[in-house]
């Protein structure tokens, strides 16, 4: 793994995911392939499913409870959440994630390998593609990689855990105040389920927002800005006073987003936030280093509001 977390110090614009797969069965019997991918950064290892606990009123997806060294962790079964027909197959490969400071197993049928790909490479799903769970698709030569939301299927399994839906701990949104209006903040994340969220929050507080499904379309808007304000004769920040950013995005990735900004001139006096469940002690260092003003993870929402206002003063 100590490639991925070279990635995420740098702004390379690649990253590194796990293939597996959740296989179909269809009504004769035949065993339809489907391949998907997480981050690697995301990835704590990958184990054999070991003795599990079932949960009392469990919601569908939610298989059971494993003992991972001094750990208890929530094991999800991904075929239901992906409303997959099965069959006898038997998902016995576990795949432990970690994120959001949050520790969590989901079922696979078998796990194949890592790739080092380009965001560039990475899509965004067809509307038909189980929008709400996948955030891009990668092209290979014989198939296509799924990858897939998983703040958003977690969040929505684990409501009791320390990874609660996002409506929830967004406790303060701040009074409406005209003066936001005048600020517009631009924010970029290719997860439907987070951007809502961070947006929602922002234009209720009174904040003007743009919103982008990933860094390749926050970076042209931000070029068409800069034109825009060099022909009007203004200042860029008279137009987007902060920019709010992911990291893992589809075509241009938060931190290579990051740089492109910290590298133009006019661009001087933007604020930048990183939004990320990968935002570790060590990470925040590095992101900071690359020109992020500060570094956003979900125990941050709410106080969301009081950072863009101290930001955009």
């Amino acid at each position: 793994m100590q490639q991925s977390k070279i990635l995420l110090e740098s702004d390379t614009n690649e990253l590194e995911i796990v293939e597996f797969r959740i296989d179909e069965v269809d009504r004769q019997g035949n065993i339809c392939p489907c391949h998907y991918g997480v981050n690697v950064a995301k990835v704590r290892e990958i184990i054999r499913l070991p003795q599990m606990s079932r949960v009392v009123n469990a919601k569908p997806g939610v298989e059971g409870m494993i003992k991972l060294r001094d750990k208890v962790i929530t094991i999800i079964n991904l075929a239901t959440v992906l409303n997959k027909s099965v069959g006898d197959l038997v998902a016995d490969r576990v795949v432990v994630l970690e994120f959001n400071n949050l520790m969590v197993g989901v079922l696979v049928h078998s796990v194949s390998r890592i790739y080092r790909i380009s965001w560039k490479n990475v899509e965004a799903p067809a509307s038909a593609v189980h929008s709400d769970e996948v955030t891009g698709l990668v092209k290979m030569d014989d198939r296509i990689i799924l990858v897939l939301d998983f703040e958003k299927i977690v969040a929505e399994l684990c409501s009791e855990s320390a990874l609660k839906p996002l409506n929830e701990v967004m406790m303060h949104r701040g009074e409406s105040n005209p003066d936001r209006a005048q600020k517009t903040i631009l924010v970029a994340d290719d997860s439907v389920f987070i951007r809502k969220t961070l947006c929602s929050s922002l234009r209720s507080a009174g904040y003007t927002v743009i919103e982008a499904e990933n860094g390749a379309e926050a970076w042209k808007i931000i070029q068409d800005t800069i034109q825009k304000a060099s022909t009007e004769g203004n200042q860029f920040r008279d137009h987007i006073r902060m920019l709010i950013t992911d990291v893992e995005m589809p075509q241009m990735d938060g931190l290579h987003l990051t740089s492109l900004v910290r590298k133009e001139d006019s661009l001087n006096d933007l604020p930048v936030a990183i939004f990320s469940s990968l935002a570790s002690e060590d990470n925040k260092r590095k992101w900071i280093g690359l020109g992020a003003n500060c570094i956003l993870t979900k125990p941050d929402l709410p106080k969301l509001v009081d950072v863009v206002d101290e930001l955009t003063m």
